[in-house]
């Protein structure tokens, strides 16, 4: 979902293809394409001495591996990278994992979750939607033209975005300090966008590498899929923010995933969360005036008309914001006539 960027200051403007913004001593900015909106996944290179560890590593296409390309022989100078650590599992960020490992050496850190997730959905190709995810789709009230077409169409599968997993990774959890860059970094880990998401907070310093879990500009998409349908990625997601903000302060410097680096991710997460209180606000509004389905609910939640491409992605959040909204008692469901659920404020 969009948010406003708010009051929160850039220092620094965005890389060109090919080239670094020096953050610090020692850390890198680089930017990769990606497909989709957002249109570029940011990665990060902390410099070790003889070797870099990097933070994320992009989708596996020809583009990505294009730009490592020309990152590894320009702004790396052609040193090894040792070490990759990964924020989540999601395909923007693991996806060219397995080739630095494979091919480049590179030892893998990852939150167990987010690596059994890559592995599980990796694994999983499947020439049509599996039944679970058409009943679910028609359970969302997807518009009979898309369901009807995706129904027919073989789906971008998790496997066709990422190189696969060697077997083999180094966990990182809650608590752990990691030395990379000439820097100490604790992990506190969030949920909610992807689970067991690291987010790493300076020790002793003032930088922070927070993947997707704070974001400027927009808030992380918090979806529900058909793998786990009752889920709460709201809840899970605002819990974090809550958890996340005891390690926030003012003085801070937020690395993301995507948009640049702003300073103040104490005063961002609580606009973060804001901005999920007002969406929820918007829906129960909407679901005072009558009864909706998930589909039905994209104009008060994004404000905005939604695209074919951003579809997919829409509707997963709208299951995800009703999905909290009735976990917190405050709507419920029940079948409509054409198989989607009914959503109403109790």
């Amino acid at each position: 979902m969009e948010g406003a960027a708010g009051s929160l200051r850039f220092p620094f403007e965005p890389p060109v293809p090919g080239r670094a913004v020096e953050i610090a001593e020692g850390l890198l900015w680089m930017r990769l394409p990606a497909f989709a909106k957002p249109d570029h996944v940011n990665v990060y290179a902390l410099d070790d001495g003889d070797a870099w560890t990097v933070v994320d590593a992009g989708l596996d296409d020809a583009p990505t591996r294009s730009a490592w390309g020309a990152l590894l022989i320009g702004p790396l100078a052609g040193r090894p990278v040792r070490r990759l650590i990964v924020t989540h599992h999601h395909p923007d960020h693991v996806g060219l994992a397995g080739w630095f490992q494979a091919a480049l050496g590179a030892e893998l850190w990852i939150t167990r979750t987010a690596w059994l997730y890559a592995r599980m959905l990796g694994l999983d190709v499947q020439e049509r939607p599996a039944p679970e995810t058409t009943a679910f789709w028609r359970a969302a009230g997807m518009a009979p033209d898309i369901l009807a077409a995706r129904t027919e169409s073989r789906p971008v599968n998790y496997a066709d975005m990422i190189a696969p997993l060697p077997l083999g990774f180094r966990r990182i959890a809650e608590g752990d300090e990691i030395v990379a860059g000439g820097r100490r970094w604790r992990v506190a880990i969030g949920d909610g966008h992807a689970p067991e998401h690291a987010t790493l907070w300076g020790v002793g310093h003032d930088l922070v590498l927070a993947g997707d879990q704070i974001l400027p500009g927009i808030t992380p998409n918090l979806g529900v899929y058909a793998t786990e349908p009752g889920a709460d990625p709201v809840g899970d997601w605002e819990a974090s923010c809550r958890r996340l903000s005891g390690h926030a302060r003012s003085d801070q410097l937020a690395l993301p995933g995507h948009g640049r680096p702003f300073l103040d991710p104490r005063a961002r997460l609580a606009a973060l969360h804001a901005d999920s209180v007002a969406a929820q606000d918007r829906l129960l509004a909407a679901l005072g005036e009558g009864p909706r389905t998930a589909a039905d609910c994209f104009a008060p939640l994004y404000r905005r008309s939604i695209g074919s491409a951003e579809y997919g992605l829409a509707l997963a959040e709208a299951m995800g914001r009703l999905n909290h909204a009735e976990a917190i008692g405050l709507i419920a469901r029940e079948p409509g006539p054409d198989g989607a659920w009914l959503w109403r404020r109790t």
